[in-house]
């Protein structure tokens, strides 16, 4: 009994010969997403491209046919996180002046910017521009995973940190801006990165 039930429910296509037509088709082939909904609807939302798939998915290679923008290509330079735990740093913001929730007064501080650690909020701090700076240099140390992604959002006063595991990044060139630099106009990232 058990063993038709498991049958039943099993999926196709999940394991697959690899193409080696071409070394390009062989990457293409490595790099393939698969989008898990019905090929037989009518909706076309989910095939359309999204402005948010910029720089990490290919625009237009994809199949004809049913499978049309369901099945995408990631980037040759964008990869998946594997993902580091968050309580780590959350530690250390607290160490760099992170007011922990829990000791938050919002008639002391109103003007607080709230930090998340992978969607959960555990503090605020007053001098988010400072945090962004310690926080970014760290990771360029290499004593935060280089995975780790910022963001600052000034506008509704948010800064987030998330380090969890099936975010698609991919590599930026930081350039020196610092008037004072002498490396002003190079990257701030050497080969030692």
């Amino acid at each position: 009994g058990g063993e038709q039930k498991k049958a039943a429910s099993s999926k196709a296509g999940v394991s697959q010969v690899l193409n080696r037509y071409t070394f390009a088709s062989t990457l293409s082939h490595l790099r393939r997403t698969n989008t898990p909904i019905g090929r037989d609807g009518k909706i076309a939302k989910p095939r359309q491209l999204h402005n948010t798939h910029w720089g990490l998915v290919c625009p237009a290679e994809t199949p004809e046919g049913q499978a049309c923008g369901l099945v995408k290509n990631l980037s040759l330079m964008s990869y998946i996180t594997i993902g580091t735990p968050g309580y780590p740093l959350v530690d250390f913001l607290s160490s760099n002046d992170m007011e922990l929730l829990e000791e938050y007064e919002p008639q002391r501080s109103p003007n607080a910017t709230k930090v998340f650690v992978n969607g959960v909020w555990v503090g605020t701090h007053r001098d988010p521009l400072m945090l962004a700076k310690v926080v970014q240099d760290v990771r360029r140390q290499g004593v935060v995973s280089h995975e780790v992604s910022v963001i600052r959002d000034i506008r509704d006063r948010e800064f987030k940190i998330f380090t969890d595991a099936g975010r698609v990044c991919r590599p930026l060139f930081v350039i020196d801006n610092d008037p004072r630099s002498e490396r002003r106009g190079q990257l701030v990232l050497q080969k030692e990165h």
